[in-house]
C-alpha cells in the first residue's frame, strides 16, 4: 500500500498588503520545512472579481487597519514601516517576483524593500535596488509574458474560491488572513479537523438574510 501523499500547499498574497508582510513572516518558517507554492496574485482584481473593496478604501477601516497592522507588527516583533503612500499600485513588485521565479528569497527582499524600509515598490525604478540584488532582468518585468504568467495566477486564485490576501491553501481547503494562521497549521497536522460534524453543518449553513436587489 502507497504511502499518502503529503498536501498541496499554495500561498497567494499580493506585496500592497500589510497582513500579508505579517502572514509571510509565520509562514516563512514552514517553507523551509515544506514545499509551498508562492503564488503572487492581482489583489485589486480579486476584490473587483467578488465585487468588493479594500479596506484602504473605506474611511475609517482604511485608519482603523493601518493602527492595527502596526499594533500587531509590534505586538508579534515584525520590523515594519508603512511604504511613503498605500494603497500604491503594486503591478511592478508582483511582475518582478514572478521574473525572480517567485522564491522564498525574491518574496523576502520584495517584501523587506516594501514593508520593513518603506520603500516605494510600484515602479522599475523605484525598485531597482530590490531588481540588482535579486539579479532579475528589469526589461523582463513589463513583458507580455510576464504579465500574461500574473493574470494566469491570479485567475488560477479566482478558480481556487480565493476572495482576499493572504490566502493559504492546503489541497481544496483555504485559510484567509494572517490571523488563520494557526488554524491552518491545525489543520495541518490533523486533517480530520474538518470531518468533525459542526465543521461539516457551517459548510451547508443557509443564508439567514437576503440581500435586497
Amino acid at each position: 500500500m502507497s504511502a499518502p501523499q503529503p498536501p498541496v500547499l499554495r500561498w497567494y498574497f499580493d506585496f500592497i498588503s500589510p497582513f500579508a508582510y505579517l502572514h509571510w513572516h509565520k509562514l516563512r518558517p514552514l517553507a523551509r520545512e515544506r514545499a509551498i507554492e508562492l503564488v503572487p496574485v492581482a489583489f485589486g482584481a480579486v476584490l473587483a472579481a467578488h465585487g468588493q473593496k479594500g479596506p484602504a478604501e473605506i474611511r475609517g477601516k482604511r485608519e482603523f487597519t493601518y493602527q492595527h497592522v502596526l499594533w500587531l507588527a509590534r505586538r508579534e516583533g515584525v520590523p515594519l514601516r508603512f511604504p511613503p503612500a498605500h494603497p500604491f499600485n503594486p503591478l511592478t513588485a508582483l511582475r518582478l517576483c514572478i521574473v525572480a521565479g517567485s522564491t522564498p528569497e525574491a518574496v523576502d527582499a520584495i517584501f523587506d524593500w516594501i514593508w520593513r524600509q518603506g520603500q516605494t515598490g510600484d515602479s522599475v525604478e523605484a525598485l531597482s535596488p530590490v531588481i540588482q540584488a535579486l539579479g532579475a532582468d528589469a526589461a523582463a518585468i513589463g513583458s507580455d509574458a510576464t504579465k500574461a504568467a500574473l493574470r494566469d495566477n491570479t485567475e488560477s486564485a479566482l478558480v481556487a474560491g480565493v476572495f482576499g490576501v493572504p490566502t493559504l491553501s492546503i489541497d481544496k481547503q483555504l485559510f484567509w488572513g494572517n490571523d488563520a494562521h494557526d488554524f491552518a497549521l491545525d489543520a495541518l497536522q490533523h486533517p480530520e479537523l474538518f470531518d468533525d460534524p459542526e465543521m461539516q453543518r457551517l459548510q451547508r449553513l443557509p443564508v439567514g438574510i437576503q440581500r435586497r436587489a
